[in-house]
């Protein structure tokens, strides 16, 4: 009895092999037709056969087969390239744990292109706005090659432009915790002929300087990454609401890049946030001191008290960018608004008064409107100034048409309507 039951059990053996062949050779001579879905249903249908056996060859075989059809799949549809990517890596692990190497060249080959498809993919889905399909795709490249950090970084970016704020941070803290650096050397010469700067790698540009067509040979070191990557955890945090979190990764941001003065401000707005009024105007006045002759950083104070309804310390803050650089346009036009919101603050007010019959209330109702005029001719007066460096701003001279004509000033209006339409 023994002896049949082994006679019995060699014979199946004997008959998943001779399946598997059969259906292997079924699947080979589909992809020769290119018939690519109809393989991959033939493999997956053995799959459980072949995954229950030891034959390291013909696993090997097995998956160079699923591989080559799905990644042929995935050239018309991309939700394939899983599949095409782990069955590859499937025949280079069996034959690396084997010792026995088949498919294993054919297997990296396939998958470097891959990458370079899904990095190709990606840049086409970013030019068409589909962020968070590339997004994927660019981690995906570099889960392929993670030597190539740069896949990860742009996957980041993708991942905040798709809003994909969980995705993006997961990224971030990856490239955080790799000590991704992002800097490079950028090799330029002058070209003797046009007089201008190009840029090439290091080999080409000294075979130029070589050649005798171009000179002034030059090395520049781009700025690191770093200080971006942690400033934008603690964004990203701030965003999702996590505000311990952020306050930890501001620290970590400011640490890395401690001349940030935005990162002060954003971590200030942050207290703000959270009530803590005492350590927001410490780090304000410890960015205003830090940089006290830089615009941008006058302007963003301007920005965040106005956001937050401090209107004199938002005007003394656009007035000192202003001084700074009388070409600010973004700040001019923050001064004016802040006057032109002023004044049609009273406008509810107004409306009610000007429904009743009273005396006083017609009185009340002219002051109101005289406030709320000086207000508005403050407010073109600061874009009238504007106007003297920035004489052709469209967003200037739009808005100061816009106050010429709530205030009834149709001569003023008709002016600057003629310089915007020239």
């Amino acid at each position: 009895m023994k002896i049949r039951i082994l006679s019995i059990l060699s014979f199946a053996v004997v008959f998943n092999l001779s399946a598997q062949k059969d259906e292997l050779k079924a699947a080979s001579k589909a992809i020769k037709a290119a018939e690519y879905a109809e393989a991959k249903s033939i493999l997956e249908s053995a799959k459980s056969l072949v995954d229950g056996q030891d034959d390291a060859r013909t696993k090997s075989t097995f998956y160079a087969y699923l591989g080559e059809a799905s990644y042929n799949l995935a050239l018309e549809d991309d939700s394939m390239y899983d599949l095409a990517i782990e069955s590859y890596q499937s025949v280079i692990d069996i034959e690396k744990q084997s010792g026995k190497v088949r498919n294993t060249a054919d297997a990296e080959q396939k998958l470097s292109q891959i990458t370079a498809n899904l990095i190709n993919e990606a840049v086409d889905d970013q030019q068409t706005g589909n962020f968070i399909s590339a997004a994927t795709k660019l981690y995906k490249g570099y889960l392929l090659r993670p030597m190539d950090t740069i896949y990860l970084y742009y996957a980041a970016g993708s991942a905040v432009n798709a809003q994909d704020y969980d995705s993006a941070l997961k990224y971030y803290i990856e490239l955080k915790d790799i000590n991704y650096d992002g800097s490079e050397t950028k090799y330029t010469a002058v070209n003797i002929e046009s007089g201008e700067v190009e840029e090439f790698d290091k080999n080409t540009r000294d075979l130029y300087i070589k050649a005798g067509t171009h000179k002034d040979a030059a090395e520049t070191k781009t700025q690191s990454r770093k200080a971006e990557v942690v400033k934008n955890i603690a964004l990203i945090y701030q965003q999702q609401g996590k505000k311990d979190e952020a306050l930890l990764a501001y620290d970590d941001a400011i640490a890395n890049n401690p001349t940030d003065v935005n990162l002060l401000l954003n971590k200030a707005n942050l207290y703000y946030q959270m009530g803590n009024v005492d350590e927001f105007k410490t780090l304000m006045n410890k960015a205003s001191n830090m940089a006290p002759n830089n615009p941008d950083l006058q302007y963003n104070i301007g920005v965040i008290a106005m956001e937050q309804g401090n209107l004199q310390e938002a005007r003394a803050a656009y007035y000192r960018a202003i001084e700074i650089d009388p070409t600010y346009v973004n700040a001019g036009l923050n001064l004016s608004t802040s006057y032109i919101n002023e004044g049609n603050s009273f406008i509810d007010e107004m409306n009610e008064l000007a429904l009743s019959s009273k005396k006083a209330d017609y009185d009340k109702y002219d002051e109101l409107k005289a406030k709320k005029d000086e207000l508005f001719k403050i407010g073109a007066e600061i874009l009238e100034n504007m106007l003297a460096d920035a004489p052709e701003n469209e967003q200037v001279l739009t808005q100061l048409k816009n106050i010429y004509g709530a205030l009834g000033d149709n001569e003023n209006f008709m002016r600057i309507r003629t310089l915007l339409e020239q």
